[in-house]
């Protein structure tokens, strides 16, 4: 059959733009910037920062018991610093700025039960208060089993279970990277690559080909993903290998935590077809974007904690995508859950990607 009248195929074109993307994302500063070192700088920075495992600062009561069994396990847990020489006043200031993340008073009782365990947490180290209380479950449900007393009032604690296995800092801040740079890569990459395409009339060009429209968008989209994905799977090495990155399921862990990431990706491109969309020229991509970007770098638990915001800040918090992204690689990688037990997250950010590409759709140019 003559060449001439054999069918187009979009497939292989897709591929081949796919492919022609993937060089240029390669090949550009800023993608490999925002993408990989970024991100591998603050892991690096907070890897070797928290390394060794957290620290949970505890203020003893001058009024607590030193002699009881309780206090001399927590003496000997390792993620457990107990402070022991500040005022009364001292601590209550330290506990209101989360400079301590608790005060505990252990009481000694004449009669049953022999002792009793008054904690105060703060709202600004939530969760290390969450850890602390986990320990002295162990160590009250231990004491408790070996003395032979019936438990004490503080027995709700044993709600909560101690995993054996420490949160390192490097466990909380290497989703939250991850999260930084499929954004970053989703939101200024395809912004500003499609608003290129457009005013140098590259896609006016496609137009006069056989290529489809769904072909260019398509094409962008594996080239980005692949690219997204190789620096994610670099990422997570990178944290496991130097600095002990929890990976509860191993290797399975890791295809979760890169399905995850496909995902989020996809979502946080719609952002970025909108922004391409609403920009006139280049100069007003990064202030459009950065209104995107920027609260969800800050209020998304990519730093730190969203429990340490003021409540009414929390709730807007609770309301961005990335904090669904970050939230479900936090419990795939520390927690062990498959996509399975993250359905919240993944309906949280389904919706999210509906709303953005219907808006995308409105404002998006191709000319």
């Amino acid at each position: 059959m003559d060449n001439s009248t054999k069918s187009y195929s979009n497939l292989k074109a897709t591929l081949a733009m796919a492919k022609a993307s993937f060089r240029s994302i390669l090949r550009s500063p800023s993608a490999v910037v925002f993408s990989l070192a970024f991100p591998l700088i603050f892991i690096l920075v907070f890897g070797f920062i928290g390394g060794g495992g957290i620290k949970i600062d505890v203020g003893v009561d001058k009024a607590s018991d030193l002699t009881n069994p309780i206090f001399m396990a927590l003496k000997n847990v390792s993620v457990i610093h107990l402070i022991e020489d500040q005022s009364e006043e001292e601590m209550n200031s330290n506990l209101s700025k989360g400079r301590l993340d608790a005060i505990i008073n252990i009481q000694k009782n004449a009669a049953m039960p022999p002792f009793t365990v008054n904690v105060q947490y703060t709202k600004a180290s939530l969760s290390n208060g969450n850890i602390l209380k986990s320990v002295l479950n162990n160590i009250l449900y231990k004491v408790n089993t070996r003395s032979g007393n019936a438990p004490p009032p503080v027995a709700e604690l044993k709600e909560t279970t101690v995993e054996g296995r420490t949160y390192k800092t490097i466990d909380f801040i290497l989703p939250g990277q991850l999260g930084f740079s499929l954004l970053s890569s989703g939101v200024f990459g395809t912004a500003f690559v499609f608003l290129s395409l457009r005013l140098t009339l590259v896609i006016k060009r496609f137009f006069a080909t056989p290529v489809k429209r769904y072909s260019i968008v398509l094409g962008e989209a594996i080239a980005r993903i692949a690219f997204a994905l190789l620096g994610a799977l670099f990422i997570i090495l990178i944290g496991h290998f130097a600095f002990g990155f929890t990976l509860i399921h191993g290797f399975v862990t890791v295809i979760n935590m890169l399905i995850l990431s496909a995902i989020g990706l996809i979502v946080f491109m719609g952002f970025g077809f909108t922004v391409s969309g609403i920009a006139k020229n280049e100069s007003t991509i990064p202030p459009i974007a950065n209104i995107i970007t920027l609260p969800q770098f800050l209020l998304s638990g990519t730093f730190f904690s969203i429990s340490a915001f003021p409540s009414w800040l929390q709730p807007i918090s609770r309301a961005l995508p990335l904090t669904y992204l970050n939230d479900g690689m936090r419990k795939i990688a520390f927690e062990g859950a498959g996509l399975m037990d993250i359905k919240h997250q993944l309906l949280i950010l389904f919706i999210w990607g509906i709303g953005i590409y219907a808006l995308a759709v409105k404002v998006f140019k191709w000319e």
